[in-house]
């Protein structure tokens, strides 16, 4: 190396080790072994145990087949993972090291240089550890021991002298949905699941940072940003907020310091549906002698979140305002995407997300029993316009409340609120899933035999966690604007009255109760947070079930391995029978399922937005798969829309007509949730018959009156509009319109469930404009025209009349289409 290179090469050292900089542990050379064993094997970091062992070819992959139950005893072992990395004297020099894991799943002993540095015991924490003292210039080893957290689970559980429900994964701060649920296999993983640094810094480093709106108006928005800086001594420092310079004097430790930010002509962060989700970068910088030392850089949107809850003659409203407007709520439930979070990418974080907004969500709620997600995730909401329902992960279960759990879970909240508050996306804290409801009403004290006492304090270790710790840290920790808390979902159970008068619901009659699609017309809530039915993953995703060449039938076993509720193939069947005909062919019936999965959960959908503004939220489960299963998802494991969510972008515009016949009359509701208010809509009733034949036209003008939230037509006589038509041989065609001839929606309404439709066989031509597009017609009415195929479709199971015809975009080119549509179904 030259004189001036070197000179060059020092000068930049200077520079680095002279303010905060990090090195990236993960790329190093990672090895892991069962604890029992002496072989080491080669490891990826960030991963899991199961991926590193199918990587070695020591297990085959759990979602093939029925591989699930074959690698189940990882769960039971001890398993140490190890690397050596290198550190320079010159990176010794600095005042301060710190040793970063961001996650550790989940019990786990950390050694560095044969020194034991930090026992874990939770996969939701971050662990920083000073570390300088331990390292030697050159070589260091450091090494994560895990231990079994099935087995540590089981003697945490033998403390509580009576028997927990799901013992032991309550008793463990990791992934509960790893444990097995029925949408997903139990694989109980270990290892280093997140990032690992190391962090060098001299003079001082940045630490949390808070940003919070004190006040937005069209002129200017008033943020104050309070920031953490752990300083090695005393002395003048000057932090810049873009740019902009503020001095102080800081004592040697934590400082925290609050400094006025002014943002002018503020452009807000709105919703998907009403508007742009603007965001604006906050650089937050700190300064030693006019040389940065630190920066972070947080992106934030500004806007206006409010929970409202008002007593009214019914029970008591739950909707949020958003920007001073009242938001009806649409969305779904998000479990993880994967069994090993690992490898959720960025671009399927970014995918599921853009998914959602392209059907039209503006909320998702992050479900109890799985993580807190990756940043992608959040970033990906911001700048969709995804509101964020987030849960803390506790699902299903008792959870105990003794000191150990309680600081553990406070340490938890702690590091998952400061990671996640500034994002704008974030709209509600919620304590759990489900545990409320479990306590009340799933009968675990008699199953289990509690005593008076042993039900006491199961209800006292309730409260303490979700009534006193965890609301307790919030308040602590986060700014007023960013804390709304709900301590659990659903409030009230589905069994109980109450629950569709006030608070959030989980609607389970349906599925669970087996009771038909319609009864959701009956059972409409305040806020319906949870509710859904189950339909076959598409056919591509199926094939993904097996090794070799599928062997597409329900009996057979990979199929059955691939439904984890109990009773799921019984309970689909018995629906199915009820709306459609059964098919026996394999292709037809996954197409069926699909249909029926859609049917339900429109029926449900419709009921809720015709309630506007007693109802003011659907978020239907659930949004996606960790696996290719059978289950309630409307986009497969393999990113696949299923019918379910080509139905959801539907259901989910802004501007719906919805129809409801009742005692011989129908009843027409015209629903609004845009913010822009229309004038003098009119509603053209048109009565079709199959073949084409327009038999009736008729309006129903809305004139002088604001279309703004919902309208409710007068009710329209069946027989006077179908006089002695058949009703399974005709269906409504329903379009909304503006005074100046704008056609804001449409929609159909059909008088018979799909199995009793008397549909005549369509020539559905398909005619190729290019290797992306198609245009596709037919003769007579086509009812759910299925595109199969391993591509994405702009729209498929949708209906196709007569006289029209309708252009289609795949993903990717594609020559050979296959295409069926219901009157297939019926002629098996």
């Amino acid at each position: 190396m030259n004189k001036i290179l070197l000179f060059a090469f020092l000068f930049i050292q200077n520079i680095l080790f002279g303010q905060f900089s990090e090195r990236n542990l993960s790329s190093e050379k990672w090895q892991f072994k069962n604890a029992k064993e002496n072989s080491w094997m080669t490891a990826t970091v960030p991963g899991t145990v199961h991926l590193d062992l199918m990587n070695n070819k020591i297990i085959p992959d759990p979602y093939k087949d029925e591989n699930e139950k074959k690698v189940q005893w990882i769960e039971n072992e001890d398993w140490d993972y190890q690397t050596t990395f290198k550190v320079s004297k010159k990176e010794l020099q600095s005042q301060n090291i710190e040793l970063v894991f961001n996650g550790l799943d989940t019990f786990s002993e950390i050694y560095l240089n044969g020194k034991l540095l930090k026992k874990t015991d939770n996969m939701f924490r971050k662990w920083e550890i000073p570390v300088k003292e331990y390292l030697n210039a050159g070589d260091n080893l450091l090494q994560i021991k895990f231990k079994s957290a099935v087995n540590v689970g089981k003697k945490l559980a033998k403390k509580v002298p009576f028997i927990m429900p799901e013992s032991p994964r309550s008793f463990v701060r990791k992934a509960q949905y790893q444990f097995g649920w029925d949408w997903g296999p139990r694989l109980v993983t270990a290892g280093i699941w997140k990032d690992v640094k190391l962090n060098f810094w001299d003079n001082a480093k940045l630490g949390n940072i808070k940003i919070e709106q004190k006040s937005v108006t069209k002129q200017k928005a008033e943020l104050n940003i309070e920031t953490e800086i752990f300083a090695k001594k005393k002395g003048k420092y000057a932090v810049l907020i873009n740019n902009q310079s503020n001095n102080f004097q800081f004592k040697k430790g934590k400082n925290t310091i609050q400094i006025p930010y002014t943002i002018n002509n503020p452009k807000l962060w709105q919703p998907n549906g009403w508007g742009d989700p603007n965001l604006y970068d906050i650089k937050i910088s700190l300064q030693k002698d006019s040389k940065i030392i630190d920066d972070k850089t947080e992106r934030i949107g500004l806007r206006t979140i409010e929970l409202i809850q008002e007593k009214d003659a019914k029970g008591k409203s739950f909707y949020f305002k958003v920007n001073g407007n009242p938001m009806y709520a649409k969305g779904a439930n998000w479990i993880p995407a994967d069994s090993f979070s690992p490898r959720i990418t960025k671009e399927k974080y970014q995918k599921l997300i853009k998914d959602s907004k392209e059907s039209n969500m503006n909320m998702i709620r992050i479900w109890g029993g799985g993580i807190y997600e990756d940043d992608e995730f959040y970033k990906a909401c911001d700048e969709n316009g995804i509101l964020v329902w987030q849960d803390f992960m506790f699902a299903g279960s008792f959870y105990p409340s003794d000191e150990a759990f309680l600081n553990n879970v406070k340490e938890e909240v702690k590091d998952q609120v400061n990671r996640l508050q500034n994002h704008a996306s974030i709209a509600l804290w919620c304590g759990n899933n489900e545990i409320d409801e479990a306590i009340v009403n799933w009968g675990y004290q008699k199953q289990f035999k509690y005593s008076k006492e042993d039900s006491l304090q199961v209800w006292k270790d309730y409260k303490k966690v979700f009534h006193e710790l965890i609301p307790n840290t919030l308040r602590e920790n986060l700014t007023a604007d960013k804390n709304i808390y709900w301590p659990s979902s659903p409030s009230i159970g589905w069994g109980h009255k109450e629950s569709l008068t006030e608070g959030d619901s989980h609607y389970w009659g349906v599925w669970w109760g087996e009771q038909p699609f319609e009864i959701y017309n009956e059972k409409v809530p305040r806020f319906a947070s949870e509710y859904g039915f189950q339909g076959m993953p598409t056919l591509e995703t199926t094939k993904s079930m097996f090794s070799g060449v599928p062997n597409l039938s329900i009996e057979n076993g990979t199929i059955k391995a691939h439904e984890k509720h109990a009773r799921g193939w019984e309970i689909i069947n018995s629906y199915m029978k009820r709306d459609y005909n059964v098919p026996t062919d394999f292709v037809k019936y996954n197409y069926v399922s699909q249909l029926l999965q859609a049917r339900g959960m429109q029926i449900a959908i419709e009921a809720h937005r015709r309630a506007k503004p007693y109802n003011m939220g659907t978020l239907y489960w659930q949004l996606n798969d960790c696996w290719p299963v059978v289950s309630w998802s409307s986009i497969d494991y393999l990113g696949n829309w299923k019918a379910l969510h080509y139905q959801i972008k539907r259901s989910f515009e802004n501007q719906v007509i919805l129809t409801e016949e009742k005692d011989g009359d129908l009843n027409f509701s015209l629903v609004n949730d845009g913010l822009y208010t229309y004038k003098d809509v009119r509603l053209g009733i048109q009565v079709i018959k199959f073949n084409g034949e327009i038999i009736r036209h008729q309006e129903i003008n809305f004139f002088s009156k604001d279309f703004e939230s919902i309208l409710k037509s007068d009710p329209v006589k069946v027989q006077d509009l179908l006089q002695n038509l058949n009703k399974n041989e005709v269906y409504l065609k329903l379009e909304l319109w503006t005074g100046n001839n704008i056609r804001l929606s449409e929609n159909h309404y059909f008088f018979r469930k799909p199995k009793d439709l008397k549909l005549t066989k369509p020539n559905i031509k398909i005619k190729k404009i290019s290797s992306l597009q198609i245009e596709i017609s037919t003769d007579v009415y086509a009812k759910d025209v299925y595109l199969m195929g391993d591509n994405h479709f702009s729209d498929n199971f949708f209906d196709l009349f007569p006289n029209d015809s309708r252009i289609i975009t795949f993903s990717k080119p594609m020559d050979n289409f296959e295409v069926i549509s219901l009157w297939d179904t019926m002629n098996n």
